[in-house]
């Protein structure tokens, strides 16, 4: 492929992270050789049936540069998201840096909730119980494997 602007001056380490079930965090590092006004801007896409969006709430350097982006009220397809990382300088030309990603890749599950822990006198042991964690695109407990590490004092 042929890259539009200057070598080194698209982002690099480019991460996304979901949590809390509809939250995202991307984060990038500007380019080595980028200029020192270079700004950049994230665009993305869940699916071919949206529409393409740019970040509502950059997360930004000291230098006012922004370096990564929050979203809400994410929703997890199952076709990869598209992420395109551009940029501008009043000095030269920036390249651009694109992704695609399966978001349900990238999604940090929550922990079990209401676990219990119960002694059972007439069978003589403990019965631990929880509930999965809840995640927004799959409702299969047979996706999850736990395990449990008892520590005894």
């Amino acid at each position: 492929p042929v890259f539009v602007g200057m070598n080194g001056s698209a982002i690099v380490n480019f991460s996304c992270v979901i949590y809390n079930i509809s939250f995202m965090n991307c984060t990038w590092q500007a380019g080595k050789d980028a200029p020192g006004d270079t700004q950049y801007f994230l665009y993305w896409q869940n699916s071919r049936d949206d529409k393409e969006m740019e970040c509502e709430l950059y997360i930004k350097d000291e230098n006012g540069r922004n370096t990564g982006c929050r979203f809400q009220n994410v929703t997890i397809k199952t076709e990869k998201a598209y992420f395109l990382v551009n940029g501008t300088s009043k000095d030269s030309l920036i390249q651009f840096y694109d992704e695609h990603i399966q978001l349900y890749k990238i999604e940090k599950l929550m922990s079990p909730s209401n676990i219990t822990v119960t002694f059972d006198e007439i069978e003589n042991n403990y019965v631990i119980q929880w509930q999965r964690p809840q995640i927004s695109h799959s409702n299969i407990d047979k996706c999850f494997k736990y395990e449990i590490h008892i520590r005894y004092k």
